[in-house]
């Protein structure tokens, strides 16, 4: 009971506060809001550039085809439109624009340790790259380790 009277005692005053209380919305008022907030075209794709009325030369598909659509109409289309779709991917993904996604649970441990290996050599040459030599350093000891591990586990085979 005190709840409800909370509430009622909440609602009131955010009425007098002059707070808008709604306790149901339009469905068209609710869809209305979401449509608002959502990115424009340029937002999503940048401003509109040359490749915006380019076509693939595979299938013909346009990037005005893309915003309409979603889809693409061949894989020749990544390499087409690569720059307003690489702006799409990092905004749609907080800048990553390479798949970093599981490993399959069924995957061996052998192949996972080969993966993890990968991962840090890429990571080590990223590091380097970026002339971040105390990351690298860190890295290289990382490898190491995993590499002194995998040469033990053969030897014991």
């Amino acid at each position: 009971m005190a709840c409800a009277q909370r509430c009622i005692f909440v609602s009131s005053c955010a009425q007098e506060q002059g707070i808008a209380v709604k306790s149901q919305i339009p469905l068209n008022e609710l869809l209305s809001s979401l449509l608002a907030v959502q990115p424009s075209d340029e937002e999503l794709f940048g401003p509109a550039e040359k490749s915006a009325s380019a076509s693939c030369p595979h299938c013909g598909f346009t990037l005005e085809q893309f915003r309409k659509e979603a889809v693409l109409g061949c894989p020749y289309d990544y390499e087409i439109f690569e720059k307003p779709l690489r702006r799409l991917i990092e905004k749609a993904h907080n800048g990553k624009t390479t798949h970093c996604g599981k490993i399959p649970s069924k995957t061996s441990t052998g192949t996972k340790k080969q993966i993890k290996l990968i991962t840090l050599k890429q990571q080590l040459e990223a590091a380097v790259q970026s002339e971040d030599y105390e990351m690298a350093a860190q890295l290289r000891d990382k490898i190491k380790k995993y590499e002194t591990k995998k040469d033990e586990a053969d030897r014991s085979k």
